[in-house]
């Protein structure tokens, strides 16, 4: 996946209630794809955002 993409998907959760007065992109900077990757993966999960098999995310219902 690109990097754009990715921060694509970091802005997604971003907006989430979970992290919202936290600042979750700006490491971004600094980090490597893979590790990019895994942070989008991680914040993705923490925010319950979940990826259909279509590749849309969709936000879990707890």
């Amino acid at each position: 996946m690109s990097r754009l993409a990715l921060l694509e998907r970091l802005k997604v959760a971003q907006k989430m209630p979970k992290y919202q007065g936290r600042d979750i992109t700006t490491i971004s900077a600094i980090l490597s794809n893979q590790a990019l990757t895994r942070h989008v993966e991680v914040c993705e999960q923490g925010a319950g955002i979940v990826h259909q098999p279509s590749g849309n995310p969709v936000q879990h219902q707890a």
